[in-house]
């Protein structure tokens, strides 16, 4: 069953990789999108192929979720428009860097800790008083199994992680008596631009990451999450972890060997 015909869903992060794969799954489902990403022509081209493409209205905004004023700005614009959302999904994010933490670039760390944890958090703050106010809603979080298990050289980024996490079950505490529902999705290995990214542009390097295994894809995760949308209002699935058949932990991924 269809339940997200006409629903408005803001997906942050929407111009690549899970958040775009997420926008054209939710756009086939017949729902109305507010996309968000830094890369402003690539996020309006996106809006109206998909507009185009599946009949539904598509508005796509550049926007740095880090930065809080605007934010802030951007929503009171949204509900002056009236295009505040049903379902917020909070996919903006990033890992830069593989470090020791003692040998860690710390440019890395507050990139990341301001668009992990700071960002998922401005956007929150100012759409949850919303949804609170009608009654009714959805935040998905978009978290990582580096959010369960830490692994080497990666303590700054499984912090974040950890954080959404922490933060995911916060707010679902404080909205107990409404029925505001909020739930992560926590993917394991999926090849996208991440690796790109952690990697500053090192593209060999990004590649090895996914060699001679099957890694999830964007539309992998956004099968999960519009699968957590859609669940009645009655149900809230709080955590949802979904990793390659080929891993089995964040330490743990099988490999084919290699042709000589």
């Amino acid at each position: 069953m269809n339940r997200l015909v006409g629903k408005r869903v803001l997906i942050t992060g929407a111009s690549a990789g899970i958040g775009e794969a997420c926008a054209r799954a939710f756009a086939t489902q017949g729902c109305d999108l507010v996309l968000t990403a830094r890369r402003e022509e690539r996020i309006r081209d996106l809006a109206v192929d998909l507009a185009h493409d599946n009949g539904v209205d598509v508005r796509g905004y550049g926007l740095d979720v880090t930065d809080r004023q605007a934010v802030a700005s951007f929503v009171r614009a949204l509900k002056e428009d009236d295009l505040l959302p049903d379902i917020l999904v909070n996919n903006a994010g990033k890992a830069r860097g593989l470090d020791k933490l003692h040998e860690g670039d710390i440019d890395d760390w507050e990139d990341m800790i301001d668009t992990n944890v700071k960002g998922l958090l401005y956007m929150s703050r100012d759409i949850l008083p919303y949804m609170v106010a009608r009654d009714s809603g959805h935040v998905i979080n978009i978290g990582s199994i580096a959010g369960r298990w830490v692994y080497p050289k990666g303590a700054v980024y499984n912090a974040t992680k950890f954080a959404v996490w922490a933060l995911n079950e916060g707010m679902n505490i404080d909205l107990l008596g409404t029925k505001v529902r909020v739930s992560s999705v926590d993917p394991g290995l999926v090849e996208t631009e991440f690796s790109e990214v952690r990697f500053h542009g090192d593209t060999e390097r990004a590649k090895a990451v996914y060699l001679d295994t099957e890694p999830l894809t964007g539309d992998d995760v956004a099968d999960a999450v519009v699968y957590v949308a859609n669940c009645p209002e009655h149900v809230d699935v709080i955590n949802l972890v979904v990793m390659p058949t080929a891993q089995r932990h964040a330490m743990l991924l099988h490999r084919e060997k290699s042709s000589p």
